[in-house]
């Protein structure tokens, strides 16, 4: 037990504000106590403060003895290599320049490094030096892109830390559970207690925890409170049976179709539309069908292939008949009525039917084709850009890599620049369906035929380090943009992209552009200049990349 001390209730308050009031006022209006008037006045004033400043901060009253805090836990992972420590700090200290716009330099942002060196410490499993937990939960606190990793690096410690200082209280709302140690999964009445006593926060660690475990048992859990869950916690918990979802799931979402909350019943129908084999998707499927048909008598404009014999030739053109009405089973099985501003019912509401459709729907219902032959049938009344992106957001929702490629096409394609009846959006999101090396090789294709002015959606879907191909393609585009004269403020956000992404043994291949290239006449002014300074900032950062991988590597 220790003995803490609380402020003395003194006279001193008034005090105080008689020597503040005097120093407004000026020694001339208003003395000093005890001081006459005179050239004394003003030192007597600054005496008199300095003694009221000691009292007020060494006068204090003996309180009652107070708990001393528990000690902090210990952290069983091996501690950072020197090196990696001292880069930490070094990453830490750093703050963003206060200038705003202009030039950047050859400096790299070290701010933009810190989220790839905390993820490659958390991979090798690393606890931080204890003296940086302060100002690792400071950068964490202002950043809140940082937190899920910094807590993960900072481990028990930072945890004990905000507990102790409001400023980083953040930590404990960040954490699953604010920082409380969840039961053992095998512990049967333990699990049941947190579940039935535990704070909210508790509560969703504990059905993450054990739903990443055992699927079931989470669900069963679940269930046990189901009735008397507030909507807002229905919906948190309903979202975390994504993880584990499978066929068992099934006869729970579907009673949470009928839930009370509409966000509840969305988000049932959304997890049911992702089992293809659900009823729902099956139900979904019968109106999809039966908005959509081929029609083989479509007449087109004669080919050399195949010319005029005196009448037209006819081709297979997907036909769409929108739903004239929602009805009560729609609206059940999670379609939404009311459609947003500028949207037709119609259309949102068929939108919504292909969305939740089982893809391999269409095959049947398309004569047997594949899903490339599929996208490739005209659709007519305008109606292809609404089907294609309903398609699209099925193939993302149930993750189907084949239908993926079919929607993405070719990326030396004209239409995969845009418009296009698919957009660079929905294209980002199709990428992420598909594997690490085909991505970056659709993405590289992409560069290579349209630049990179339409590129930096798609490549921040591509796993980091670049892969070689889609790197040159980078390096080679932006080199191009270069000898063209443009400004390389335009390729900021590639830049930007290059450092964090590109593979840092790629920075040899890079020196042959660090110097100032001859401007062509039509060239923006002082633009070489602007672009070698960039090449040696994106240089000088992928080497600084390749460093802290090495020092973490050293044991």
């Amino acid at each position: 037990m220790t003995r803490t001390s609380a402020p003395v209730d003194a006279p001193a308050t008034g005090a105080w504000e008689g020597l503040v009031t005097t120093a407004l006022l000026g020694t001339d209006r208003r003395t000093p106590p005890g001081t006459g008037p005179g050239p004394e006045a003003p030192v007597a004033l600054l005496d008199a403060a300095a003694v009221e400043t000691v009292r007020r901060r060494a006068g204090l009253r003996p309180a009652r003895a107070a708990e001393r805090p528990q000690p902090a836990p210990e952290d069983p992972r091996p501690p950072l290599p020197q090196a990696a420590a001292h880069r930490l700090a070094v990453l830490l200290a750093d703050r963003p320049g206060a200038s705003g716009g202009g030039r950047r330099g050859t400096t790299p942002d070290l701010t933009e490094l810190l989220p790839q060196w905390l993820a490659a410490a958390n991979a090798r499993g690393f606890a931080p030096p204890p003296q940086l937990l302060p100002a690792l939960l400071d950068a964490a606190r202002g950043r809140t892109d940082l937190r899920p990793a910094a807590l993960e690096f900072a481990g028990p410690r930072a945890l004990w830390l905000a507990r102790l200082n409001q400023d980083w209280r953040f930590a404990l709302r960040s954490t699953p559970g604010g920082g409380a140690a969840l039961p053992h999964l095998d512990d049967d009445a333990s699990i049941r207690q947190l579940w039935q006593e535990g704070l909210f926060a508790e509560r969703v660690a504990l059905l993450s925890a054990l739903r990443s475990r055992d699927p079931a048992a989470a669900r069963d859990l679940l269930a046990t409170t189901w009735a008397t869950e507030r909507a807002e916690d229905r919906l948190m918990f309903l979202d975390s049976l994504r993880t584990g979802l499978g066929p068992d799931d099934e006869p729970f979402l579907e009673q949470a179709l009928a839930d009370r909350s509409r966000n509840v019943r969305a988000t049932a129908a959304e997890l049911l539309s992702s089992l293809p084999g659900s009823a729902l998707a099956a139900r979904m499927a019968v109106r999809a069908e039966a908005c959509v048909a081929i029609d083989h008598m479509q007449p087109t404009q004669p080919t050399q292939d195949s010319p005029a014999t005196g009448s037209t030739v006819a081709t297979p053109t997907i036909t769409v008949e929108a739903p004239h009405e929602c009805d009560p089973g729609m609206e059940r099985d999670g379609v939404v009525a009311k459609a947003p501003a500028g949207r037709g019912e119609r259309s949102w509401w068929f939108g919504q039917l292909v969305e939740a459709a089982p893809l391999g729907t269409w095959s049947r219902r398309l004569g047997g084709r594949t899903p490339r032959e599929i996208v490739a049938l005209p659709v007519t009344d305008d109606w292809q850009g609404e089907l294609h992106a309903a398609w699209c957001r099925a193939a993302v929702r149930q993750r189907d890599a084949e239908w993926s490629r079919a929607l993405l096409g070719e990326p030396s394609a004209p239409e995969a620049g845009g418009p296009g009846a698919v957009s660079l959006a929905e294209r980002a999101k199709l990428l992420g369906t598909l594997d690490a090396a085909e991505r970056a090789e659709w993405v590289a294709g992409f560069i290579a035929t349209h630049g990179l002015s339409e590129a930096f959606q798609l490549l921040g879907v591509c796993a980091v380090p670049w892969a070689p191909p889609l790197g040159r393609a980078v390096v080679d585009a932006l080199n191009i943009a270069r000898d063209a004269g443009s400004y390389p403020w335009s390729f900021s956000g590639v830049m930007g992209l290059a450092e964090r992404c590109l593979d840092p043994s790629e920075a040899g291949r890079l020196d042959g552009l660090l110097a100032v290239p001859d401007e062509p006449e039509n060239a923006s002014p002082g633009a070489g200049g602007y672009w070698a300074e960039a090449f040696q900032r994106l240089v000088t950062t992928l080497r600084l990349r390749a460093a802290m991988t090495e020092e973490l590597n050293t044991s």
